[in-house]
């Protein structure tokens, strides 16, 4: 199984949107510890919203989607009642 993803972080309020073939509560941990990239300077990520696939390629094609409408409002709205802000 393949996971899509949306992460928040409540002290950056920005949103991650991936997926993973590992177990999400693996995956959030590697983004929770200090590394380079997008979500290594801080530490407070949560899952906000998932979506499982079989394959691989159906969770990239997913995640290429959501990160093309690059609005805030269409992700709050997919997030839906899963997140409040």
């Amino acid at each position: 199984m393949w996971t899509f993803y949306i992460l928040h972080s409540v002290s950056t309020d920005k949103y991650y949107i991936g997926f993973t073939g590992d177990l999400i509560a693996e995956r959030l941990r590697k983004h929770n510890t200090h590394h380079k990239g997008f979500t290594g300077n801080t530490n407070d990520w949560k899952v906000v919203y998932t979506e499982e696939y079989f394959t691989k390629a159906e969770a990239i094609h997913r995640e290429k989607e959501v990160k093309k409408w690059k609005s805030r409002k269409l992700l709050l709205k997919l997030i839906g009642s899963e997140h409040s802000d």
